[in-house]
């Protein structure tokens, strides 16, 4: 059964880092785009950036320069690296995953930014 799990959410410093995890399990990953979605509270899922079997990477226009998405196959993990965050950038942080059997979304791990 496919999962997907996010870790390394939390509360940060306007300014401040945080890099997310997401462990996937039950399909095949290095052959599978991963992404990252966020939503905000009031708000529909906004997507954050993605990453293809080929390493290639795309970043919605407000998150270019500050995150940067990667893949360890040898892991099955998926991280969202996140640097000079403000505090709209408060959400849950999903990531999800197109395989080639379909698609498959986390629970989601809360980031908040305040000071």
């Amino acid at each position: 059964e496919p999962q997907l799990v996010e870790s390394g959410g939390g509360l940060v410093q306007p300014g401040g880092s945080l890099r997310l995890s997401c462990a996937a399990s039950g399909f095949t990953f290095s052959s599978s785009v991963m992404k990252w979605a966020r939503q905000a509270p009031g708000r529909g899922f906004e997507w954050v950036s993605s990453i293809y079997s080929d390493g290639s990477t795309y970043y919605a226009d407000s998150m270019k320069g500050r995150f940067t998405i990667s893949r360890d196959n040898a892991k099955n993990t998926v991280y969202l690296q996140m640097n000079s965050l403000k505090p709209e950038d408060t959400a849950v942080y999903t990531c999800a995953a197109a395989t080639e059997d379909g698609d498959y979304w986390g629970q989601g791990t809360q980031v908040t930014v305040s000071s």
